[in-house]
């Protein structure tokens, strides 16, 4: 953890978390030269199907293919995230390190409980990161993001924003595709949710979005805080 002051801090429960749920955005941000940081929170030790060295060289190539170039993973347990001052405390440190202009999570309101703890922890950081007496591990100053957004994965909610990814669509689905372990029946697997058509069902979702606002494709996301316009209301410098 070596870079400083970074655009996006994105965490996600899983590897994969963070493509299903903003990948077009992501890759929309590099192609203009923004920092971005991927942090997963667990190896997915207890995923259907796949291992642990299978996720890992799955993930590097997704981030590869967005043009992420840093990817940590702070290997909390599969399904054991909690709300826990060590967990908490882990992810202030890599707050600090990075210094990230805006981090995003999950949206709290997922079918995946590891989703909506992972969601529960990222506020928690992304408040205690910035109060100078917090300690954590390291050296690093307390540092405070401007935003904290949420992206969705399983199903969607009405969004505060959206981020027309049209020209990164096929981007975010090649990602996806890097998950073969994850995505597509692999050799002595089993069947779950994202084995049957996921990749599908999330770019209807990014299509309907998209229709929602004039474009082709776009992902919603959701601020926990009312956001300043500084355009007015024609879309013109004020």
């Amino acid at each position: 953890m070596s870079d400083h002051g970074i655009d996006v801090l994105a965490f996600g429960a899983h590897a994969d978390d963070v493509e299903i749920g903003m990948g077009g955005s992501l890759a929309k941000w590099t192609n203009i030269g923004k920092k971005i940081v991927i942090c997963d929170l667990t190896e997915a030790e207890l995923s259907s199907n796949g291992d642990v060295n299978t996720r890992r060289a799955e993930a590097e190539k997704a981030a590869k293919t967005l043009g992420v170039k840093e990817r940590v993973n702070l290997k909390f347990p599969d399904r054991g995230l909690s709300i826990t001052d060590k967990y908490i405390r882990d992810m202030v440190q890599v707050i600090r390190e990075y210094q990230p202009k805006v981090i995003f999570a999950p949206y709290y309101k997922d079918r995946h409980p590891d989703h909506e703890h992972c969601s529960q922890l990222v506020t928690e950081a992304f408040f205690s990161a910035g109060i100078r007496k917090y300690m954590a591990a390291g050296e690093a100053k307390a540092h405070k993001p401007a935003f904290l957004y949420h992206y969705m994965i399983n199903g969607f909610t009405t969004p505060t924003f959206m981020v027309d990814i049209t020209k990164y669509i096929e981007q975010k689905v090649q990602a996806l595709q890097a998950y073969q372990s994850q995505f597509f029946m692999p050799q002595n697997g089993v069947k779950t949710p994202l084995t049957e058509g996921y990749i599908e069902t999330v770019t209807a979702r990014e299509k309907l979005f998209g229709k929602e606002v004039g474009v082709a494709f776009a992902e919603g996301f959701v601020s926990n805080k009312p956001l300043l316009i500084q355009n007015d209301i024609f879309g013109e410098k004020l």
